[in-house]
């Protein structure tokens, strides 16, 4: 009698790494600790952009912004997705202000889920108060500095992807809540076919 063959096929849609959760917003927002959470919890590589960018200089953060300027940080943050951001399976953090040139927050949704995590000005300023690596809140009265960037951020932000709200969250609560956000996109992502007979979640 013949042996079955048990192997099945897989479609090239399984055979794919899930689609990346990126996580974006201003800084402070909890966008590090939440994807180094959530990428040891589904066993994914975690990403720091700032980290990616600071490895394609050759140079820490703060001395490309004190010696090249700014401009020239927005153009490796670009190169870095463009060019060096992984096509899935990962959970990436990025920087502040990576979603704030034009053009970013569409490129970034065509690499992943693209979920904001915002706080307010006040939190953000208990959370980032001390730090010396953040060139930008390097100035005397750094809660109005992260007003005034808020404010102008803001488009930006609720144009690049999903809102969550962090204030008064724990990281379980957080967690939670961004899951429920990145699944759900997940599965209205899959062309209409690939999910007809799947259970809901």
């Amino acid at each position: 009698m013949p042996r079955v063959n048990q192997r099945v096929a897989q479609s090239p849609e399984a055979s794919r790494p899930p689609p990346n959760l990126i996580l974006v917003g201003f800084m402070g927002t909890g966008k590090t600790t939440l994807g180094r959470h959530l990428a040891q919890r589904w066993r994914r590589r975690f990403i720091d952009s700032d980290q990616e960018i600071e490895r394609l200089a050759r140079m820490k953060i703060p001395e490309i912004f004190a010696q090249k300027g700014e401009a020239e940080f927005r153009r490796l943050e670009r190169e870095w997705v463009e060019n060096h951001m992984p096509a899935g399976g990962c959970v990436i953090a990025t920087g502040g202000g990576l979603v704030v040139p034009e053009g970013m927050s569409e490129l970034l949704k065509s690499k992943g889920v693209v979920v904001c995590l915002f706080a307010t000005p006040e939190t953000v300023f208990r959370r980032t108060s001390g730090s010396t690596h953040r060139p930008l809140l390097q100035t005397e009265n750094p809660l109005e500095r992260i007003r005034t960037l808020l404010a102008a951020r803001e488009p930006a932000y609720l144009r690049s992807g999903i809102a969550v709200l962090t204030d008064g969250r724990n990281l379980p609560d957080l967690s939670a809540a961004v899951e429920r956000v990145y699944f759900r996109a997940v599965r209205n992502r899959r062309p209409r076919a690939s999910r007809a007979g799947q259970p809901k979640a």
